[in-house]
């Protein structure tokens, strides 16, 4: 039978009971692939690597190294959680690189989105690449390849988790969640003892804020940006909107618009805020925010954020618009 084939009888992972008995199997089968040999894993703070992360922590401890690239584009305080979670609590063998300024200086001056991701995407490559190349003796890689990631891509698109080793990598693959779903994932993942936060982390496009910062990034309205967004996510966790809500963020694009401050002109940009709802990321609905939230949110950001003079409302459906702008 093919292993990326997820059986009929598979109980769906729907109690913590059912979640403990996927852990204790997993582990089981994890230490008779990996027996005593060392395992190497991207950790980018998502919910399927960091379960993985802590799966195999579990299981072999010691014998896995987690590298954790910043690129400069995390959401605020995300890199940091993972340092805390993973090296000062689970006791993690983790590769922390900050990478933030050989990111930015790539995508100076690049303005068109695929270009962008394309930048990211082989640069993350690189810097994983030179930080395994240090480490002896690693047999194993592990990916957090999620059944949905199999099921695409199977004729709708590509995965960069599925598909095999590149030729040249000598690493045998540990993918202990293929056959899961997300919300199995995240069941999983609160039965292993992750903080709610991470688990139900937001949906978040691999080029990070590098999609959300539109056209040329440059290091000031990135700032602005994480910034921004830091106050919508912190408004909507007090509001109770976090868990009702399947996507909210901030974009902010590369042009700025006249205002006033303390009676002087005032130069900013606009910050945009996207709030939506989905079952399958095909189509999305718009989540209709209290005004009084609005307004809260509106006076945190432009008092509080430097560059920021507007805040918008993003009222566009998918169809027409998408979820992200770019």
């Amino acid at each position: 039978m093919d292993s990326n084939i997820r059986p009929e009888t598979m109980e769906r992972i729907s109690t913590p009971a059912l979640a403990n008995a996927f852990i204790d199997e997993q582990v089981k089968a994890i230490r008779e692939q990996v027996g005593d040999q060392k395992v190497l894993l991207a950790l980018s703070g998502g919910v399927d690597s960091s379960v993985v992360a802590a799966l195999l922590i579990k299981a072999v401890g010691k014998q896995l190294y987690c590298v954790h690239v910043n690129h400069g584009l995390m959401r605020k305080g995300e890199s940091e959680q993972v340092i805390d979670v993973f090296r000062h609590q689970m006791d993690a063998n983790l590769i922390y690189v900050d990478a933030t300024d050989r990111f930015l200086d790539l995508l100076a001056g690049v303005a068109e989105p695929e270009k962008k991701r394309k930048i990211i995407g082989a640069e993350f490559i690189k810097v994983f690449d030179e930080e395994a190349s240090k480490l002896e003796g690693i047999h194993f890689l592990a990916q957090g390849t999620i059944y949905p990631d199999i099921l695409e891509s199977k004729g709708v698109k590509a995965h960069h988790n599925v598909g095999g080793l590149p030729e040249d990598m000598d690493m045998e693959l540990v993918e202990p969640l293929k056959l899961l779903f997300k919300d199995e994932v995240r069941m999983v993942g609160e039965a292993l003892g992750l903080p709610h936060g991470m688990v139900y982390r937001q949906p978040f496009p691999g080029p990070g804020l590098g999609v959300r910062c539109l056209g040329a990034i440059t290091r000031d309205r990135l700032n602005a940006l994480r910034e921004a967004d830091a106050i919508l996510r912190e408004e909507f966790d007090n509001s109770g909107l976090a868990g009702k809500v399947w996507q909210y963020f901030i974009a902010v694009p590369d042009f700025k618009s006249v205002g006033v401050r303390d009676g002087k002109r005032y130069e900013g940009w606009p910050a945009i805020i996207r709030a939506v709802n989905t079952t399958d990321a095909m189509t999305a609905t718009i989540e209709e925010i209290p005004y009084a939230l609005l307004h809260h949110i509106t006076d945190r950001i432009t008092h509080e954020v430097e560059g920021i003079n507007r805040v918008v409302l993003d009222l566009t459906p998918k169809p027409v618009g998408t979820i992200e702008w770019e």
